[in-house]
């Protein structure tokens, strides 16, 4: 009778294990909407803002230093420019007519697209160097922890409280070089992003204005001031330029993401130590997919923001210029 129990038992224990090892776990992708809704039903709503001190505080240098490092490798970078454009017409032999004069100097007035793509990417390299790296490292390590902001016990026991804290702290447990987890691809992600956004909004806004002044010429309405953009025009190719960038550099973001979230102990080997291995390691765990994920909230985040940052620089910087700050 016991014999006869322990194999019913056995082969019911056998069954089970049996049932579990051929039923494999699917994993459905929840998407940005059904992500937010989990996190708030998991943590609550302020959950969905974790990690924000870590976001305004590097949003503010990072947007001063983008611009105005922009706005001086444009200056250097053309000035570069119409010095060799100068230099090889001179070196052409011939007499310079009125014409070809007025030429040039109309052409050193603008700048042409390849100026604006490398000061774009040299202003996206120099914002991730100062201000990027270690900014992201500080505001993966915020949102990547898991704790319950409704449950005010698991609030004590967060190990990264603020922006200042968590770099402080990041510094003491893995040295300073943590902070800049990440570095390469961050660089790579920001000096494309900068690149293509700069370059695609210049190019806009240069046919928008032509197509405005054609019109304004052909209505007989040419005023006397200089023709710019209204407000919603800015807003609307700040947008659409800001899009660009993710599409193409989405593989990057998801490696450094990667690098920056990982926490590295003395002794054991990190699981992605490149850019290449790493691309590698989660294009054959995960399938070449997996380096897009996270687009759609990117995009819902980026283009907005710089839609509203293009508008604001350009309102900024038309007041400016009227009360002769830039002269």
């Amino acid at each position: 009778m016991i014999k006869s129990s322990t194999t019913t038992s056995t082969t019911t224990t056998t069954a089970a294990a049996a049932t579990t090892t051929t039923s494999p776990t699917v994993v459905a992708t929840l998407g940005p909407f059904g992500t937010a809704r989990r996190i708030i039903q998991r943590e609550g709503p302020m959950a969905l803002y974790k990690g924000l001190t870590a976001v305004y505080t590097g949003i503010v240098p990072k947007m001063a230093i983008r611009f105005v490092s922009f706005e001086y490798y444009r200056d250097v970078l053309g000035g570069w420019y119409n010095t060799y454009q100068t230099t090889s017409s001179s070196s052409s032999g011939g007499s310079v007519t009125a014409a070809a004069a007025s030429t040039a100097a109309a052409e050193a007035t603008s700048i042409p697209p390849q100026v604006t793509f490398f000061a774009g990417l040299l202003s996206g390299l120099t914002e991730a160097i100062l201000v990027v790296t270690p900014a992201e490292v500080c505001k993966i390590r915020m949102q990547s922890q898991y704790h319950s902001l409704m449950d005010p016990t698991q609030m004590t026991h967060m190990k990264y409280k603020n922006v200042v804290q968590t770099a402080a702290l990041v510094v003491k447990e893995e040295g300073l070089g943590a902070l800049y987890k990440g570095v390469v691809p961050t660089m790579l992600r920001q000096g494309c992003n900068q690149a293509v956004n700069f370059t695609a909004y210049n190019w806009s806004k240069k046919r928008v204005l032509a197509w405005k002044k054609e019109r304004a010429a052909a209505d007989g309405t040419i005023s006397s001031g200089e023709i710019t953009l209204d407000h919603w025009q800015s807003l609307l190719l700040g947008g659409l330029s800001g899009g660009m960038g993710p599409l193409v550099n989405n593989p990057l973001d998801v490696v450094k993401t990667r690098m920056q979230k990982q926490v590295i102990r003395p002794g054991t080997e990190p699981k992605y130590q490149s850019l290449m291995q790493s691309c590698m390691v989660i294009a054959k765990e995960e399938g070449t997919l997996a380096l897009w994920k996270g687009i759609t909230p990117r995009l819902m985040r980026i283009m907005p923001g710089q839609a509203i940052t293009f508008m604001t620089y350009e309102a900024v910087s038309k007041q400016m210029e009227r009360y002769g700050m830039f002269d």
